[in-house]
């Protein structure tokens, strides 16, 4: 008996860092895996902060990932058995991530993409929102802000770089609420050096 419904979609899990996404993201995976639903799991090569070949959640859920440099990658590493794929950590790959989605979502699978919405300095971090425009399911998850414990929405980095993607680095990023949350702060004491 196939139980594969040939109707695909896509699904985001969005939202700053400490908010939950992974563990989301996991645990979706880990269910359709329970139901014996074929699924892979995929996340960016650059991303080895916990593990090479794992989705690790803060924490320490995990679930099994195959790492790929680029969408096109990924693209040519779904198997055609498979019916759902998760992605993990949308934002650290490149715009055709948003093709490839609408691809395999047309070809019937089931796409749970997990990402940061927005980056360090409050802006859209592609291509997750282009992402959420394009999928049937939203999930916009919230931290606690470091400061007051309040609904953290931003993702405050507390170390100084200019850098876009700052991977690994120990203590470098606070949830912070929209009252707690200063873009740029360090940016700002560096050019007033």
């Amino acid at each position: 008996m196939d139980r594969r419904d040939s109707r695909g979609w896509v699904e985001v899990i969005c939202g700053p860092m400490f908010s939950g996404k992974s563990e989301e993201l996991i645990r979706r995976m880990v269910r359709y895996q329970i139901a014996r639903i074929p699924t892979q799991t995929f996340k960016p090569a650059i991303d080895d902060r916990y593990s090479q070949a794992q989705v690790v959640s803060h924490s320490a859920l995990s679930v099994a990932a195959e790492p790929v440099p680029d969408s096109a990658t990924l693209l040519r590493a779904v198997q055609e058995r498979t019916v759902v794929v998760g992605i993990d950590e949308g934002q650290f790959f490149d715009e055709g991530l948003v093709e490839v989605v609408e691809w395999l979502a047309a070809a019937g699978k089931r796409v749970i993409v997990a990402g940061l919405d927005l980056d360090y300095l409050g802006r859209p971090f592609e291509p997750i929102p282009t992402l959420m425009t394009r999928a049937e399911y939203v999930t916009k998850s919230l931290a606690v802000c470091h400061r007051c414990g309040g609904a953290g929405m931003f993702t405050q980095r507390v170390i100084a770089s200019d850098e876009l993607v700052v991977l690994g680095a120990e203590g470098a990023y606070e949830a912070r609420c929209r009252y707690c949350y200063t873009p740029g702060e360090f940016r700002q004491e560096r050019l007033a050096l």
